[in-house]
């Protein structure tokens, strides 16, 4: 783990108790491995990484919501991808992703202390869909459709703290891209990144911490 501040580790026989009172996630990157399906339906790694970040980057910039489909689809085209292969990028996103190996896991024992929802940027029926593919239950999944707005506007950060009546400053995010941190930290949330893909910061400021896994979650949101 990297970051401002390091894992929290207590004494043997000490007991945990929760940093936070609700844990938020980023889903299409933090806790779900979406690259390979990416890189398979754009045709090759580039031309999928390049669509991924056209997408990434109109959802970020466009505000109040817009169909996901119309989103994905556009950022095909700037791609050099057809737009008609964006109905199949998001059945594969509903149907095929797996979560990271260690997510269950980390989720399932961070549910016994603290709860746990998503805010991700897409459809409802999508956000549904793909979340389930985490194997954990979560208590909210907020999506951008339902919110009215894309991260990294404060309106699906809010909708998630107001349906688990948490404050903003007793929940933690767990961002999986740049754009996310300011975002949350503008709601007024901690957050921490999960890197998975090593990417830049860029000119961000620093988060709580930056994890390479989503193990040193249940130390960092214990005291």
């Amino acid at each position: 783990m990297r970051g401002r501040r390091g894992a929290v580790r207590p004494a043997p026989g000490q007991s945990r108790e929760p940093r936070y009172d609700a844990v938020l996630f980023d889903l299409f990157t933090a806790l779900l491995d979406s690259q390979p399906l990416w890189r398979e339906v754009g045709g090759s790694p580039a031309a999928g990484a390049s669509w991924r970040e056209e997408s990434s980057r109109l959802a970020y910039s466009a505000g109040p919501y817009r169909p996901f489909v119309e989103t994905v689809a556009q950022a095909a085209r700037l791609a050099g991808v057809p737009s008609t292969r964006a109905a199949d990028l998001l059945r594969g996103m509903g149907e095929q992703l797996g979560p990271w190996p260690e997510a269950p896991d980390v989720l399932r024992r961070l549910s016994e202390c603290v709860r746990i929802g998503v805010v991700t940027n897409c459809s409802e029926e999508l956000g549904q869909l793909a979340a389930a593919r985490v194997g954990v239950r979560f208590e909210t999944v907020v999506t951008a459709e339902a919110a009215g707005a894309y991260k990294p506007r404060p309106e699906p950060y809010r909708l998630a703290l107001e349906r688990l009546r948490v404050q903003p400053g007793r929940a933690l995010f767990v961002a999986g891209s740049p754009g996310d941190i300011a975002g949350a930290r503008g709601a007024g949330m901690d957050v921490c990144w999960h890197n998975r893909l090593q990417l830049a910061l860029g000119e961000l400021e620093p988060p709580l911490a930056e994890l390479d896994s989503l193990a040193p979650l249940l130390a960092l949101a214990a005291r």
